[in-house]
């Protein structure tokens, strides 16, 4: 007998189709209006209806990405978007599910999610804002603010160190990593569709102006001679090239070091290539945003994607467990709750 079904075929959609009715309500040159025509330059891409995808955000500048998106969105507290999205992920593991947050919502008072979420792997993608500055409520140093960076709540100078996003994602167990930077648009939009089709939690850091509380914190990788020299971008069993071709890094056991390739007579073959399912080279690239006082060339800031590994998502394991506990008779969940060791109290 025929088969008569038909699967539904999608419109061809355009960036257009993904913009919602509300002007966005960001300052004028904030990078977050770059990040928003990113994503939705690259959602038409993964063939995915616009009411099959979700956007969860806490709170923040970045958390009113879901207002000017056309597809389902919840704006919720502070810091609680990923917790809410995981939720959302195994209750509706069909649903595309993306996270919009920032350097303090997911870092500070989401940092107990973060790190819990990235060890779970549920099947989200994570965008990260990273200002280095609480934007929002006017100018508060936050989790990612370097040292010595004059704010109202720090006005002798921040004394905390920053947390770094990469080392501290890899250390807690996450699967996919990568930065971008908001200026650079064509290479922000091929990491955002690399994390969205990669299965499990997908973390990608953006470094994102804020021109009004932290204008210029990233320039020294933002004009084209400062991004030659100051960044290397990373491009999987490639070697890790840079300042036009002139430099290059060489991995020393664990330790990375800056060549000249025209005056070391060190060719590329020699660099360090890069293999983004290495942990242990992820981690080192993850340090080279650290001061390095001890080395005589400063380290390159790397973009791109450091670590990609699937495993097993949250929702898939969950889905398995339960399943097997049906297959096993293991019972209702009431009598799972009452367990074994359950007694009744009997009127005398």
């Amino acid at each position: 007998m025929a088969d008569n079904t038909t699967v539904p075929v999608l419109p061809v959609l355009i960036a257009k189709d993904f913009a919602s009715d509300q002007e966005p309500k960001w300052c004028p040159g904030c990078g977050d209006h770059a990040v928003l025509q990113q994503i939705k330059n690259v959602l038409p891409e993964l063939g995915i209806a616009p009411e099959n995808i979700v956007f969860v955000s806490g709170i923040g500048c970045s958390s009113r990405l879901p207002y000017y998106l056309a597809t389902y969105g919840v704006h919720g507290i502070h810091g609680r978007a990923l917790p809410m999205a995981t939720g959302l992920k195994v209750s509706r593991p069909e649903l595309s599910v993306w996270v919009g947050t920032g350097d303090g919502d997911a870092l500070s008072i989401g940092g107990n999610h973060f790190i819990h979420t990235l060890r779970r792997n549920p099947d989200l993608n994570v965008v990260l804002f990273n200002n280095e500055i609480y934007g929002l409520t006017k100018g508060q140093y936050s989790p990612t603010s370097k040292i010595g960076l004059k704010t109202v709540t720090s006005p002798s100078g921040v004394i905390d160190q920053p947390f770094n996003t990469a080392a501290l994602t890899l250390g807690s167990g996450g699967s996919f990593f990568a930065r971008a930077f908001d200026r650079d648009g064509k290479f922000l939009r091929s990491i955002l569709k690399r994390a969205a089709l990669h299965k499990g939690t997908s973390l990608v850091e953006i470094y994102q102006n804020c021109p009004i509380f932290n204008g210029g914190a990233f320039e020294a990788f933002a004009s084209a001679d400062n991004k030659a020299n100051n960044t290397v971008y990373l491009e999987q069993s490639k070697p890790l090239i840079f300042a036009r071709g002139k430099r290059g890094i060489w991995l020393d056991g664990f330790q990375p070091i800056v060549v000249d390739l025209d005056k070391e007579g060190i060719s590329s073959s020699d660099l360090w290539i890069h293999d983004e399912t290495d942990i242990n080279k992820a981690s080192i690239l993850a340090h080279f945003a650290d001061d390095h006082a001890d080395s005589e060339e400063s380290l390159p800031r790397p973009f791109g994607v450091f670590y990609a590994r699937e495993r097993i998502t949250y929702e898939d394991a969950l889905t398995a467990q339960i399943s097997d506990a049906q297959k096993n008779g293991i019972g209702t969940f009431e009598e799972l709750l009452k367990g074994d060791q359950s007694y009744e109290i009997k009127k005398a």
